[in-house]
């Protein structure tokens, strides 16, 4: 902390997420935790969908659900067939001539119930005791193995390999992915940024580690129709690939507040009456197993803080780099205008439009030609001579519209054209032309 404010200054302080004041508590679309909150409901008959496939459906159950699944198949598996050994031995006589050793029964040493299912669980886990058998003298008895064989083979590879699924999710490698508990709204290279901390805190890479950025908020169309939860996708660097991380220290993710973004319009003030949510994405391949893995949590308007940066939580250390994650949520407060990207650019192209030079000498301009077109428009409603004079000497008007356009800001007022038109009106005369000639020549030469 002491090595920060020596960098950035005393009078910042480090502060939680929770400095904005009480925080309003309202229904997420996505907890903090990732979890959905969304529930399917009025399904009717398009509940059929889930038995077709009812793998995908069992590794979707929670786990007592499994566990209560898979005890009760193997049970009910278990107790049907034993039934059918004992119902062979039933039939064929065999459990009244059991200790009769003369008698040659299906299943050698099958007394009762017991007995038999004994003696199947010993054929199905392939025990193989030696004391129950299978005798030749039971046709019988031989095709109810095969088909135990071929059903337990089946059910095995099922339920084993439902479990294999589930245990091997890494939905557990996504609690070690975390993600900050606020957002920040502050200046980056000039730029005002929406910006987020994530972090990894296994030693074990996410390969090809992505990130997005979903923007919920209800809003309403210019035709009146109105779309709840309306998604709209952040631009957090899908152009210059900084959305592709190799995340191997905490990252700080930045959104840039521009034009094309949804908050162009968001200030300081507005963002307390905004009612959005705003849901990142952290994919990618686990290292040790290979398995896609999806981490998600959101922020709501009152876990963005205004005027915040992040703590640097890097340090050098003899040999390595190190990690404090007991600031990984820590922020502190910096100076950020309060308005927006509109009103900050709105501003500055106000000021500039009045300070620009550029803009004072073309306005000059357009006010000279606007004169010269009034002097042309009130030479046409002179007298008939006047007009018949000033025909017979075309090319004298002529030079003198030509000289005061080479020098534009000089001659081309209001005032000096006008007293070349009163000049040319009161002459007479060839003498009088060359007089408004050379008179010209003095007035330009003395502007």
């Amino acid at each position: 902390m002491a090595a920060v404010r020596r960098k950035f200054g005393d009078e910042y302080q480090a502060v939680g997420p929770a400095a904005g004041g009480s925080r309003r508590e309202r229904q997420r679309f996505v907890d903090k935790n990732g979890r959905c909150n969304v529930q399917h409901g009025n399904l009717g008959g398009e509940s059929s969908r889930y038995l077709s496939d009812l793998f995908t459906t069992l590794v979707d159950l929670k786990w007592r659900w499994n566990l209560l699944i898979f005890l009760l198949t193997y049970t009910v598996a278990w107790l049907v067939m034993a039934s059918m050994w004992w119902g062979i031995a039933y039939l064929r006589g065999d459990l009244h001539r059991a200790h009769d050793d003369t008698y040659s029964p299906c299943v050698a040493n099958v007394y009762n119930f017991p007995s038999a299912f004994l003696f199947f669980i010993e054929t199905e886990a392939t025990i193989g005791y030696g004391h129950r058998y299978i005798t030749e003298r039971c046709p019988e008895g031989i095709v109810l193995f095969l088909f135990q064989s071929l059903l337990g083979s089946i059910v095995d590879a099922f339920l084993i390999g439902c479990m294999f699924i589930k245990m091997s999710q890494p939905k557990k490698r996504a609690e070690t992915l975390m993600f900050s508990r606020a957002a920040v709204v502050s200046q980056r290279d000039g730029k005002l940024c929406l910006m987020f901390r994530v972090g990894n805190l296994r030693n074990s890479h996410m390969v090809s580690a992505q990130i997005r950025c979903k923007l919920i908020k209800s809003r309403q169309t210019p035709e009146g129709e109105f779309l709840p939860l309306d998604q709209c996708e952040l631009d957090v660097g899908f152009g210059t690939g900084a959305d592709q991380l190799f995340l191997v220290s905490p990252l700080t993710i930045c959104h840039e507040i521009n034009s094309k973004s949804p908050f162009f319009c968001l200030s300081q003030r507005s963002l307390r009456s905004e009612q959005f949510e705003i849901v990142v994405i952290l994919e990618g391949i686990v290292e040790t197993t290979g398995m896609t893995c999806q981490a998600r949590t959101s922020y709501t308007e009152d876990e963005v803080l205004w005027g915040h940066r992040f703590l640097p939580v890097m340090s050098l250390e003899d040999g390595f780099f190190r990690v404090d994650y007991s600031q990984f949520h820590a922020t502190f407060e910096v100076p950020t205008p309060p308005y927006s990207v509109k009103e900050q650019e709105e501003n500055l192209s106000l000021s500039s439009s009045w300070n620009s030079p550029v803009d004072n000498k073309t306005r000059k301009e357009k006010v000279c030609s606007l004169d010269c077109i009034d002097i042309a428009e009130e030479k046409n409603k002179l007298p008939f001579k006047l007009q018949k004079i000033s025909s017979r000497k075309e090319d004298l008007p002529k030079r003198v519209l030509r000289m005061s356009s080479s020098n534009t800001g000089k001659t081309c007022s209001t005032g000096d054209l006008l007293n070349i038109q009163e000049m040319s009106s009161i002459s007479n005369g060839e003498d009088s032309d060359d007089r408004i000639q050379l008179k010209a020549l003095r007035m330009n030469a003395e502007a």
